[in-house]
């Protein structure tokens, strides 16, 4: 017989001791209502007959070096003061089931520990008269006699494989670290989520990454991408399409990455209209655009984000190529207004200059493309895009998001800044202001770029974008 679930393994534990952030006795135990007791004879012997723990101390992983920079731009901006970054805990999905854990973004990008971090660790920046002393508290590996060890199965090492050694941990990430039951809470601490110049600062720290922070997880995401391709005929054949190809970039990410870095939008038809299509419901019929828009998550957590919409028959009717070369346009127009020194907001004017010009073209607009580009009486054209053209990247999928508007939307671009550019054209199939062939039709193309002090650089370059390029790489994973 297998081994039996969480759900079923619970009632064979004692109360379980389970944590929460950094006080690990305040949650509240468990119903005992499917308990046994354990016998005196396992109690006895539990503890016995384990070999010891080899110590083999690693060496410091690639990004300790890049941490232990960006703590010490933290340390300069808060003299004097305890600042608390804590990871996070694990959260309930139902019941006594849990969400997969991942550390705060702020976490990982100061500690440099991405897939493999404990719950509810806390990094502490201790003041000292030099500056700070950065100390990393988690829970330390269990004893093999103590009743944690198979008596939890929140943390219990028998339940969810081994923890790692304060020294371990120490070596690796280039930090001090302590027993998390060795932390306390201070009066003064300025705390993550709570400080609102903390958490503005940690997020605007990321505005320009550093040379490990730039090799994000495109790769990955553009092989999830083929297989998507490579697996057409399989999805037009089921009857929720849209789940195999969710399904089959999944696998891609988690065998190659950690995760995908959020939820993959594998929208077909007029799914492809509804911006955060989620669902993934539908059927994929030949005929239609599928949308796709996903990314893979690398060990590290930082994340790509690329969008590609396919034509699933292999090729594009007349008014899909319309519509999807336009927002290529779009895209091209943005890409070539990326330059250093300009507003990030330009990148998105560039995209919109595009879009109002051919939805007026097509005879879609009640005004000019002149005055729907006025910024107080115009906006006409949004009507088919709502969304904005470009978001940083990284950590988040959306990066820096507490970061101030005149650091982000007003700010300038820099050297070092990874974003997104993405515009799209959506005609929602109820929508009586467009015609009828238009109606159902979405298209949207991502890609992940890195300014330069050269200029952009398109990450995800090498993933078909022209309308041509598209029904190319359809027709060669079909033969």
């Amino acid at each position: 017989m297998d081994a039996p679930s969480t759900s079923d393994t619970t009632a064979q534990t004692a109360e379980p001791q389970t944590v929460e952030n950094t006080t690990p006795e305040q949650k509240p135990a468990a119903p005992s209502n499917r308990k046994a007791p354990f016998p005196r004879g396992f109690l006895d012997t539990i503890s016995t007959g384990w070999a010891e723990h080899p110590v083999e101390l690693p060496e410091a992983r690639e990004q300790a070096a890049w941490a232990a920079r960006r703590r010490q731009r933290v340390s300069q901006a808060f003299p004097g003061h305890r600042v608390v970054i804590p990871a996070g805990g694990l959260k309930q999905r139902s019941n006594d089931t849990d969400y997969p854990f991942r550390a705060h973004s702020a976490f990982a990008h100061l500690t440099g520990w991405g897939s493999d971090a404990e719950p509810d660790s806390v990094l502490v920046f201790e003041p000292r008269d030099e500056g700070h002393e950065a100390v990393l508290y988690f829970r330390e590996r269990a004893d093999r006699t103590t009743a944690e060890f198979y008596s939890d199965a929140t943390v219990g090492e028998f339940w969810i494989g081994p923890r790692p050694a304060l020294d371990g941990v120490a070596a690796d990430l280039g930090i001090a670290t302590a027993h998390l039951h060795d932390f306390a809470v201070g009066d003064d601490d300025r705390t993550l989520d709570d400080d609102d110049e903390v958490t503005r600062f940690v997020s605007e720290l990321r505005l320009v990454k550093d040379e490990f922070e730039l090799a994000l997880a495109v790769e990955v995401t553009g092989r999830g991408f083929d297989d998507i391709v490579a697996e057409l005929p399989r999805i037009v054949e089921h009857p929720r399409g849209e789940r195999i190809v969710e399904g089959v970039f999944h696998q891609r990410a988690r065998s190659d990455g950690n995760a995908v870095g959020y939820d993959t939008i594998a929208a077909s038809g007029p799914h492809a209209c509804y911006l955060h299509w989620t669902r993934n419901d539908g059927a994929v019929k030949p005929g239609d655009l599928i949308l796709i828009d996903a990314g893979a998550e690398v060990d590290s957590l930082y994340t790509a984000d690329i969008t590609r919409t396919l034509p699933v028959s292999g090729t594009f009717t007349d008014v899909q190529r319309r519509i999807y070369e336009t927002v290529r346009e779009a895209a091209d127009a943005s890409f070539a207004a990326a330059e250093v020194g300009v507003p990030f907001r330009r990148l998105h004017e560039a995209a919109m200059e595009v879009i109002a010009a051919r939805v007026a073209e097509w005879g879609l607009l009640p005004v000019t493309a002149d005055e729907a580009l006025r910024a107080e009486t115009g906006g006409q054209h949004r009507r088919y895009m709502v969304h904005g053209t470009s978001h940083h990247l990284g950590l988040d999928v959306h990066d820096c998001a507490q970061a101030r508007r005149d650091m982000y939307y007003d700010g300038l671009l820099e050297p070092g800044m990874a974003f997104t550019i993405e515009p799209g054209l959506y005609f929602q199939i109820d929508d009586l202001t467009v015609p009828e062939e238009y109606r159902g039709i979405g298209a949207r193309i991502e890609d992940d770029i890195v300014m330069t002090a050269d200029g952009p650089v398109n990450l995800s370059a090498d993933i078909p974008r022209t309308a041509d390029e598209v029904e190319e790489w359809i027709a060669r994973s079909s033969r």
